[in-house]
């Protein structure tokens, strides 16, 4: 296991890295210049000179992702190019509204999605099945921001005032402190990753079901709650913690859609915003820490996978 998880740190600091270069490189592609984008495009040349020079704009490229990447190793990200705040002190408030969002959404959406597919696998091909997989179909097909829109106009403008339909915070206020402006986004993000999980644990328990070992349970006399909740979920829930780290890891990125519908102070609205300032060192950080919960979310669903899995943690040992 010790092995297996040094192994696993390695190939994820060696993605990390190679990231690091796409992101750099994209970053540098983008049109038009930092200083001009800043200063606007009335700003006089000299200006403009003295801001790139100032932001080491001049440097060579391999100089400037050094000094970026040294930063980020020694845990400095710069300051922002837009707003001359260092990076982590502009990113600190949005980071946690973010995770707090994703970890509310998360809270919710991976029981509801096990316990739904448990229960559309023991009702296999009844009514309620077919309306309950074709629900899900439709919302896996559904984008996120029409997912949000459909929220709003349902639960904060049309039909109901239930919610705010943006959520707006006071500067310095988190978003634990309103939980009111969570629940829309909280929930578009449920409704956006729950179809995948539980439509994967749906068929994963069908399997299940019709394996020998389940047969035999039913055999010596155990209740079905017993035969379905202590053999044949724990087996079954192996392809969805898979699935339930990439949707999670999803959230990491996704988010940006959704904060932008509902104007949630988090990181989505500052990468947006770091896009269309050229604010490169915003940028690369949330797109790193992006990429960093890929990585990690990666990571804990293969030590889940091998936890409950004996045979995997046979051969780990």
């Amino acid at each position: 296991m010790r092995k297996l998880i040094w192994r696993r740190l390695a190939l994820g600091l060696l993605t990390l890295w190679l990231i690091s270069l796409i992101v750099f490189a994209a970053v540098l592609a983008l049109p038009g210049d930092a200083a001009t984008a800043i200063l606007g495009r009335e700003a006089t040349p000299d200006r403009v000179a003295a801001l790139r020079d100032q932001l080491n704009l001049n440097d060579s490229v391999i100089s400037q992702y050094l000094q970026w990447i040294g930063g980020v190793l020694t845990g400095s990200f710069g300051e922002s190019a837009a707003t001359q705040q260092p990076v982590s002190e502009l990113l600190s408030e949005r980071v946690g509204n973010s995770l707090f969002l994703v970890l509310v959404a998360s809270a919710v959406a991976i029981p509801l999605s096990i316990a739904l597919g448990v229960w559309m696998a023991m009702r296999r091909d009844r009514a309620v099945d077919h309306v309950a997989s074709t629900t899900t179909l439709v919302l896996a097909a559904l984008p996120e921001f029409v997912i949000g829109i459909g929220l709003v106009l349902l639960f904060a403008t049309s039909v109901f005032h239930w919610f705010p339909a943006v959520s707006l915070l006071a500067p310095g206020q988190r978003a634990w402190e309103v939980p009111d402006v969570v629940v829309l986004p909280a929930a578009t993000l449920v409704l956006a990753v729950t179809p995948y999980i539980s439509r994967i644990m749906r068929g994963s328990t069908i399997e299940v079901l019709e394996s020998e070992y389940v047969t035999m349970a039913r055999l010596k006399g155990l209740s079905e709650r017993t035969v379905i909740w202590r053999h044949a979920v724990p087996n079954a829930i192996v392809p969805a913690i898979q699935v339930a780290a990439l949707q999670l890891a999803w959230m990491a990125g996704g988010i940006v859609v959704v904060e932008f519908v509902f104007s949630y102070p988090g990181i989505g609205a500052a990468l947006v915003d770091a896009v269309a300032n050229q604010d490169m060192p915003v940028v690369q950080t949330v797109t790193m820490l992006a990429a960093g919960v890929y990585v990690l979310m990666n990571l804990i669903a293969d030590l889940a996978t091998i936890l409950v899995t004996p045979k995997l943690r046979t051969a780990a040992r």
